[in-house]
């Protein structure tokens, strides 16, 4: 049986969520992580992974789409006997997401619904899924935004669905705490560097001086953060929001 914990990582191929699964492997712990479309990328980082002396398994999941889910899990079962001999894992970081610019006036069903599923029933119902499998003691880590404290014109979408995340993980803290596991939110602020965020270098400005630490943000700057809360250290951290902007819009 594997004695090392293992954390499934959703989103892992590059971005923030590539930073998130080499900050948990250097801290030894083993990595699920998930691509949609970036196999060659998510491929690379498992090899990464691997160099640290860690395990790491690459898995395929369109985190919009739940129907698919229950055959994910039936892989993520597979690998952790196969690859890790064992029949459980310990973290759940909920990563995965795409951004949305659009103002109110022009935003779309269709637009709206594509955030819903990705950003907040794909959340609800992939880590419904993942209980049976998540290990007594182990932990929860949703990855939420800035913008559900600050409102930023044309991310009305976006910013709903994941201040519905923010309640939820209250409430999966309140509800798993019989099993001691812990949920936490982080909620980066405007990150550059291998993610969806539209990057030029007037946004790059703006953000810039609107942050107290004076630069923007990289994906190396958030992972840390999320590698403490599956950490010894961060185990008395439940039901907490963790905003990592640098100090932007104080």
């Amino acid at each position: 049986m594997s004695t090392s914990k293992i954390a499934l990582l959703t989103g892992g191929s590059r971005g923030l969520g590539k930073d998130m699964a080499l900050k948990l492997a250097q801290q030894g712990i083993d990595v699920i992580l998930t691509y949609h479309t970036q196999q060659a990328e998510a491929e690379a980082v498992v090899a990464e992974i691997e160099a640290l002396g860690r395990r790491a398994v690459a898995l395929r999941l369109n985190a919009a789409d739940i129907s698919t889910f229950e055959a994910f899990f039936g892989q993520v079962a597979t690998a952790l006997h196969d690859t890790f001999g064992t029949d459980r894992f310990d973290f759940l970081i909920n990563n995965a997401g795409t951004s949305l610019n659009v103002p109110i006036a022009e935003a779309t069903e269709a637009q709206f619904d594509d955030m819903l599923n990705i950003h907040f029933k794909g959340v609800y119902f992939l880590t419904q899924r993942a209980l049976p499998l998540l290990r007594d003691g182990g932990r929860i880590v949703n990855v939420s935004s800035a913008t559900t404290r600050s409102s930023f014109a044309g991310v009305s979408v976006y910013a709903s669905m994941k201040g519905a995340v923010e309640v939820f993980t209250r409430y999966l803290a309140l509800e798993l705490g019989s099993r001691g596991i812990a949920a936490n939110v982080v909620a980066p602020g405007a990150v550059f560097g291998g993610g969806a965020m539209t990057d030029t270098p007037e946004i790059r400005a703006w953000v810039a001086q609107a942050t107290a630490l004076g630069r923007v943000a990289e994906p190396d700057d958030i992972g840390g953060a999320v590698a403490f809360l599956c950490s010894e250290a961060g185990r008395w951290v439940n039901g907490q929001r963790l905003e990592l902007t640098g100090g932007m819009t104080l």
